[in-house]
């Protein structure tokens, strides 16, 4: 038998053939940061070799799914005992959920925003409570959703896109869906059961077909992919350099309205 952990960040159970990752940092709305991504990555790494995990569910504690990135991380602040070694970075992250050979499924208990965003669309399907608000709210910052673009792309029109990013849009669970954020949309109280049937279905699938049918998938259509992500983890960068990030986000940790010198 697999162990899994111990981790700080996230929340691991397994059952039958379902393992559950659970975005664990509540004092913070589940944002993400590198300790939290390095143990998400390595806990896929063992999902994909544990013969009895069939599907991967990803969800939030509490009432959010996940806030985004954590900007007193971005920001240089404390960062919660982030500082420890950690294994990977976000855009490999991305780049493993996007390649999964199981399905992941993204069970969106609440607000799933920025990095978090990012997650869901990484996922293979994504059922969301219709309470959810999923966006980018970045640009309000000062950064913009970079690395998350390169997924984000695979999933939305073009035109819609640029205009969520541009104006830092969040959206209602049923407008993520009729762009194609997230596959199906439910009252908060059925979200368990719909969850637990998609499961069901999926679980009772050969896993090599569903292996051979999600590696043909990536094959074919994300040939950029690998190509995208460094690129834009660069831009995220070069961002995070200018003086109007540094004052978004100060400005966010001291909870007043960013004063802008477009530098």
């Amino acid at each position: 038998m697999i162990t899994y952990g111990p981790y700080e960040r996230i929340r691991v159970h397994v059952a039958g053939p379902r393992l559950t990752l659970t975005l664990h940092y509540p004092e913070r709305r589940n944002a993400i940061g590198p300790q939290m991504v390095g143990e998400l990555l390595l806990a896929l790494e063992l999902a994909a070799t544990d013969a009895s995990v069939r599907v991967i569910v990803i969800t939030g504690d509490g009432k959010s799914f996940c806030a985004g990135g954590d900007f007193a991380q971005m920001s240089g602040g404390a960062g919660g005992g982030e500082a420890r070694e950690v294994h990977g970075d976000y855009s490999e992250l991305l780049l493993r959920m996007w390649r999964t050979e199981k399905p992941i499924v993204a069970r969106v208990n609440g607000h799933a925003l920025g990095g978090g965003l990012g997650i869901v669309a990484a996922s293979t399907l994504a059922v969301a409570a219709d309470t959810a608000l999923l966006g980018t709210p970045e640009v309000e910052v000062g950064l913009f959703p970079m690395m998350i673009m390169a997924v984000l792309a695979r999933l939305m029109p073009r035109r819609r896109l640029v205009e969520m990013m541009l104006l830092g849009q969040k959206l209602k669970a049923s407008e993520a869906k009729e762009v194609g954020l997230v596959g199906t949309v439910v009252p908060h109280e059925g979200l368990d059961a719909a969850v637990d049937a998609l499961v069901d279905a999926l679980a009772g699938k050969s896993q090599k077909t569903l292996s051979l049918g999600l590696r043909a998938l990536v094959d074919h259509e994300e040939l950029e992919l690998k190509d995208a992500l460094p690129v834009l983890r660069e831009r995220l960068a070069e961002c995070l350099s200018t003086d109007d990030a540094r004052e978004g986000l100060t400005a966010f940790l001291e909870k007043r309205p960013p004063r802008w010198t477009d530098h």
